[in-house]
């Protein structure tokens, strides 16, 4: 069986979308993705990178393009994307709870809470008590959550994770590693599926 890794920001509305759309593929090709939740800021350090609202806004057709083809994505799979009207968010909270949660056999959960309420019915999410009171609503310890991630281990598991994806060659989110060969962005999905059928 191959393995498939999904590499995510909750900050990237681009994860968002490919993180509803890995169910289906999980669905059609008996392949479950690993996930691993990464510090988008971090990486863009790392790599000399830039979100591409600063990195095309001097190319003001590209970042129409991107929202164009984005916009496809959205409709083409019927997403209920709302964009967070806070964006852009810090998410190194968000991020830590969700390593914190991983590390805690927990992570998908948090991940379906935090993906929700930053895409979908969009909320302040580097509001860390905006944050405990998502967390609640969704049925999760927030304060234990939270706490948690302020261990010196979660935050040495999140740094690690980035630097890692750094090493491997990601630059941004979302990052795929199919049997350690990377894919980059939503739109490599479908290559993805074909590949996990094969």
């Amino acid at each position: 069986m191959a393995r498939a890794e999904f590499l995510f920001d909750f900050g990237s509305p681009n994860a968002y979308c490919a993180y509803k759309v890995i169910p289906g593929i999980e669905a059609r090709t008996g392949v479950k993705f690993d996930f691993t939740p990464i510090l988008l800021g971090g990486l863009f350090k790392l790599t000399n990178n830039s979100s591409p609202v600063i990195a095309y806004a001097g190319v003001p057709n590209k970042l129409q393009y991107e929202m164009l083809e984005m916009r496809r994505f959205i409709e083409r799979h019927k997403l209920p994307f709302v964009m967070n009207p806070n964006f852009p968010i810090n998410t190194l909270l968000l991020m830590r709870m969700a390593t914190a949660a991983q590390m805690d056999d927990a992570l998908a959960p948090f991940v379906d809470a935090a993906m929700r309420f930053m895409w979908e019915t969009p909320r302040k999410m580097d509001d860390p008590e905006v944050v405990l009171i998502a967390a609640n609503e969704a049925g999760l310890d927030g304060a234990a959550l939270a706490a948690r991630a302020q261990a010196p281990e979660v935050k040495a598991k999140l740094m690690a994770n980035t630097e890692d994806a750094a090493k491997r060659g990601a630059f941004g989110a979302p990052t795929f590693f199919i049997d350690g060969e990377m894919y980059f962005g939503k739109n490599t999905l479908f290559e993805i599926e074909e590949r996990l059928k094969a």
